[in-house]
């Protein structure tokens, strides 16, 4: 795996790596003769830190008013897309006979009038034609996305742990003399990108569409037989195998295992609540002929590190959609290198200073062109890359917080009892006196003391559950417990935090054995596209607790625990 070391790369650098990759990507590929015929002043590559590039479109009259047909429905209506023929200019180079349609789904797609979308194919109608070495690019008109960089960055996350990516950069777009702003270049999904990363550009390469899964009639970009579908088949029946230890194996055998995991973990450590995983969304996949295995590569990655509702403190073991990423992560093997890869890559390459570094190189780049555009632009654009920073932090900090916990999962023994511990103080309301204390005798208490008036106060230690029906106990003493006539919760017990204690102790009592029973099923975050997305709750907060208006409890430390029933 390579590490992400971008802040102080010297754009020359760059250049000579991705030259280097790009020939020799193309050297065993059928474009490899082409290519070499292209002056080497075309292959100028523009996925570096270089100047911004301007790229002017124009389309005729007639034309245009056949793209403002063009739109995007619920129901397949995306595939209601004309495609025309246009001029572009860029710099003192002209392209004719330009192929050019409408881009977008739900939250993308813009009229041709407004900000559209677009794809551009140089080669369509003009044989050997080329936009800098690409034959292929799409203008991405970043809505969703202020700071025009989380493509990039994204991108280069992917790229740099080995997850074959195409790569993007920044332009400004003028079409038909109407200046659309910057936008993101992004270099298309097709034989010249395989061939940067596979051997044989020969196999099936398919679109995962709007909302498709595997076992969906996707749409094939290309491949020698349109009709053959039978890796999808083979994948999808290698993750419906019931009995887990002969589905991973079969998974294996179908998939890029190292590579799928790796996407899943990038996914969720991204925030990528619109990709594979998550949503069954924005992806392409490629089945390799040499290897005779399938690679998931990611697409439309603008809305990350938690820009979304959840912010950036999105589950590391989230509910996922895609059957393929479901079938992986309900083995015991493939949840433990989908958590492992996570750990990897924060090391390797989830770096919050050398992804901050990079974030503000790009955007130090985007500036200037939105300070000449309209006052105020430019601080409004430098608080949006300020606030993509922190998120980055966030995300980062969040991520480690639940591995800590991952790693800190609660034992059950042989018996299905585990001892609890790392009670911590918690107030809810008032003045709760909140102590350990010893009794006569040596045993540990946790005390909970009413004695500054009305309270609720507890001792409270999180714990991480999987499904199941559980029992929680320990023995309570209470001293002079009165509830507060307008709390009709008070008294001394046991609860969970998300839930009502069953039992009740108040006035004065010896030790007296107290159980909260509860059921723990996957239960529902809200985030993500147009509602909810069910989400594995992390932890479960266990309380002893205290709500009275005078009184005293004390929690027998050492009858403190948990049974998995």
């Amino acid at each position: 795996m390579r590490p992400f070391i971008l802040s102080r790369i010297e754009s020359s650098t760059l250049m000579a790596l991705a030259l280097t990759s790009l020939f020799f990507g193309l050297a065993s590929s059928p474009q490899a003769n082409a290519a070499r015929q292209t002056s080497e002043a075309e292959f100028e590559n523009i996925f570096t830190n270089g100047p911004i590039i301007h790229v002017q479109i124009k389309i005729t009259e007639k034309d245009m008013a056949i793209l403002r047909k063009s739109r995007w429905e619920w129901g397949g209506g995306q595939e209601k897309r004309a495609t025309v023929q246009a001029t572009v200019r860029e710099g003192d180079r002209l392209y004719t006979n330009v192929a050019i349609h409408l881009k977008g789904a739900a939250g993308s797609f813009r009229p041709v009038d407004d900000t559209p979308g677009l794809t551009l194919n140089f080669g369509k109608h003009a044989r050997g034609q080329t936009f800098h070495g690409l034959q292929r690019i799409s203008l991405n008109n970043s809505v969703q996305d202020p700071t025009y960089l989380s493509e990039q960055i994204c991108r280069e996350l992917f790229a740099a742990a080995d997850v074959p990516v195409p790569r993007a950069t920044e332009a400004t777009v003028e079409l038909n003399g109407r200046d659309l702003g910057i936008y993101v270049l992004a270099e298309a999904f097709n034989k010249q990108f395989l061939a940067r990363h596979f051997k044989n550009t020969d196999g099936n390469l398919y679109d995962g569409g709007f909302l498709k899964d595997v076992s969906d009639d996707l749409e094939k970009s290309s491949g020698k037989n349109p009709q053959d579908r039978a890796d999808l088949k083979k994948l999808a029946d290698a993750a419906r195998d019931p009995n887990p230890t002969n589905r991973f194996t079969r998974l294996n055998q179908v998939l890029d295992l190292n590579r799928f995991i790796t996407l899943l973990a990038l996914d969720v450590m991204l925030c990528n609540w619109d990709g594979y995983a998550i949503n069954k969304n924005n992806y392409r996949i490629y089945h390799d002929p040499d290897s005779d295995k399938i690679t998931f590569m990611p697409h439309g990655l603008d809305q990350m590190f938690g820009v979304m509702r959840t912010g950036p403190n999105m589950p590391i073991f989230p509910r996922m959609n895609g059957l393929a990423a479901i079938a992986v992560l309900q083995t015991p093997q493939g949840r433990e290198q989908f958590r492992q890869r996570i750990v990897d890559l924060m090391a390797q390459v989830y770096k919050v200073e050398a992804l901050s570094n990079r974030v503000q190189v790009l955007a130090a780049r985007i500036r200037p062109t939105l300070a000449k555009t309209k006052p105020g632009a430019a601080t409004s654009y430098d608080r949006e890359v300020q606030a993509l920073c922190e998120r980055i932090a966030q995300r980062w900090q969040s991520i480690r917080e639940q591995l800590a916990a991952a790693d800190a999962t609660l034992t059950f023994g042989s018996d299905g009892v585990a001892r609890l511990a790392d009670w911590k103080p918690r107030t809810e309301f008032g003045k709760p006196v909140l102590d350990e204390t010893v009794e006569a005798g040596g045993k540990k208490m946790l005390h909970i003391g009413a004695t500054n008036g009305s309270c609720v106060g507890s001792w409270s230690t999180k714990v991480r559950l999987g499904p199941g029906r559980y029992r929680f106990e320990g023995k309570i003493k209470c001293r002079g417990v009165l509830a507060d006539p307008g709390d009709r919760k008070g008294g001394a017990g046991l609860r969970t935090a998300d839930r009502r204690a069953a039992q009740k102790l108040s006035g004065d009592t010896g030790w007296t054995d107290v159980v909260f029973e509860f059921d723990l099923t996957e239960a529902q975050r809200e985030f993500g596209f147009m509602g909810k997305i069910e989400s594995v709750t992390p932890e479960v907060e266990l309380l002893c607790e205290l709500r009275a208006a005078k009184g005293e409890a004390w929690f027998d430390r050492e009858s403190l625990r948990l049974l998995r029933k």
